[in-house]
């Protein structure tokens, strides 16, 4: 059952790698090229309304954001400035929640399948603190490398007292397998009076490109 959720994980991490390429070699590269064409024209006294270069900047913003939701450019060689793109979102999102961010400014670059899963159960803790609580005050989160071992801890901070029911737990646990059964890791969990933490633990093998 492991080495198929594996393989099946490896499938779908190619196939999302592979959309998300198809559209900055593709789609990008078309948005950049009539954006250039409409400015050309423009230069040559052909009067193009503001809007048409608008219509366009945005659809080419819409597509970056696309392609790095399906796959982060820098995923495969970068994981702390993937994680650092994907928590751009909750800075935005949550405004009013303090953020105490630690990452590396070098990691070495480990298997695409692999890092996709960290980011995901990055995103899913997230997810599921905040759809089950109160919003918190105080969110911490760290990436470390340590010898063979690489760890993300997530810790959330709340004024007022965690709340747990059973499809809060259910959720946890399923998200702890799940990044376990994924990446052959360690997942811990623990729920305090205000707060909760997440720690995921896997093994560091690093690629020589």
């Amino acid at each position: 059952m492991k080495k198929a959720l594996q393989w099946w994980h490896s499938r779908q991490s190619m196939r999302l790698f592979r959309e998300a390429e198809s559209i900055r070699d593709g789609l990008l590269q078309e948005s950049f090229i009539i954006r250039r064409d409409l400015e050309i024209l423009s230069r040559d006294n052909v009067e193009i309304p503001q809007e048409y270069l608008m219509k366009i900047d945005g659809w080419h913003q819409s597509l970056v954001k696309l392609s790095d939701r399906l796959f982060p450019e820098c995923l495969p060689h970068h994981l702390p400035l993937a994680i650092e793109f994907l928590l751009v979102k909750w800075l935005e999102s949550y405004p009013h929640v303090k953020f105490d961010i630690l990452l590396p400014t070098s990691w070495p670059v480990e298997e695409a399948e692999c890092s996709l899963v960290i980011l995901t159960a990055l995103d899913e803790s997230l997810r599921i603190a905040m759809s089950h609580n109160s919003e918190p005050t105080l969110i911490y989160i760290r990436l470390q490398l340590q010898t063979n071992i690489n760890t993300l801890v997530i810790n959330i901070c709340y004024d007022n007292i965690v709340l747990i029911c059973h499809s809060f737990l259910t959720e946890v646990f399923h998200l702890g397998e799940s990044f376990k059964l994924l990446t052959s890791g360690q997942y811990f969990f623990q729920i305090k009076k205000h707060s909760i933490s997440y720690s995921f633990c896997w093994e560091s093998i690093s690629l020589h490109l």
